[in-house]
């Protein structure tokens, strides 16, 4: 293996959210900044919104619901 030419590797880098939230990691760069992360993404925190503005979202379970439960059958 080569001298000199492998980063240094941080064992305790830390890692900052937008959020406010920091934690530690291991990596070659002493600190990361992110913009989202696991506490403040709105899929995690169920404050996921739906944009729909012609209704596909409302005709699809519409759709789903006339066309009843799967139910396994034989292949043709």
């Amino acid at each position: 293996m080569k001298q000199a030419i492998h980063p240094q590797y941080n064992p305790k880098a830390t890692m900052k959210c937008a959020c406010g939230k920091t934690w530690n990691i291991g990596s070659t760069a002493p600190e990361t900044n992110i913009s989202i992360c696991a506490n403040c993404h709105p899929f995690y925190t169920g404050t996921e919104k739906i944009v729909d503005t012609r209704g596909r979202v409302d005709k699809f379970k519409k759709r789903m619901e006339k066309a009843g439960p799967k139910t396994p059958g034989k292949k043709r």
